[in-house]
């Protein structure tokens, strides 16, 4: 078997097993088992678990990196010396995602789940990981909805980002589900484009929303003592 055939089955079956299971759930034998290799070849190729784990998030977001820088310069080429807007700049970010050449159909909503795992679990030397490899692009994102939303505290930023990450993760990653319930309700069939067509401006009211410590004084109070 091709040395480039080998990885890719390792870093195929690492990403289903990762999705489904959770990463402390998968071991590296049920890995070997579903690629059909021995540990000699994870060992091998990847020396250890969580360098399997940051090269199966590599080999989505380094395309997807290279692609957003581009989406970025064709935005601030487009809007000049206007910042671009919060629906543009969060456009950009999903579009960028849905139209990336995919291995599977079920590529993205795999990606999301993994994504959303790696908040959720205990995974400090990814999250370190993503930070060093991907601070270009993300760090332009984060610029760029920070110029779209002056209005915002830093924690209040903070928080809706959190907001904002949870609910595509979720939404993404369970876009099959969402769309086979949506048929089954209403006879409606709708693509995973317009389903980012739909969450782009809920995103983007959410991040606008009024301040609900303001709205509500009392929120306030319990929060600082």
């Amino acid at each position: 078997m091709a040395q480039s055939e080998t990885v890719d089955r390792i870093l195929d079956a690492a990403e289903e097993l990762f999705a489904e299971r959770g990463f402390s759930e998968t071991s590296l034998r049920m890995i070997t088992s579903k690629a059909k290799v021995n540990l000699a070849a994870v060992n091998y190729h990847f020396g250890s678990k969580n360098a399997l784990i940051q090269a199966v998030f590599a080999r989505f977001l380094t395309p997807f990196s290279s692609t957003l820088d581009r989406a970025f310069d064709d935005l601030e080429a487009r809007c000049g010396d206007t910042p671009p807007t919060l629906n543009q700049t969060l456009w950009v970010l999903t579009e960028s995602a849905i139209r990336m050449p995919q291995r599977s159909e079920r590529g993205l909503s795999i990606f999301m789940r993994l994504l959303g795992l790696a908040y959720t679990q205990s995974q400090g030397h990814l999250r370190k990981f993503l930070e060093q490899q991907y601070s270009n692009p993300f760090g332009r994102f984060m610029r760029l909805l920070k110029e779209a939303t002056p209005q915002l505290s830093a924690v209040d930023r903070y928080w809706r980002i959190q907001f904002m990450l949870g609910a595509t993760a979720f939404t993404m990653s369970s876009s099959d589900a969402l769309r086979d319930i949506l048929h089954n309700k209403l006879g409606v069939e709708t693509t995973v484009q317009e389903i980012a067509a739909r969450l782009v401006p809920f995103l983007a009211a959410g991040m606008q929303a009024s301040d609900p410590l303001m709205v509500v004084p009392s929120l306030g109070k319990t929060a600082s003592g």
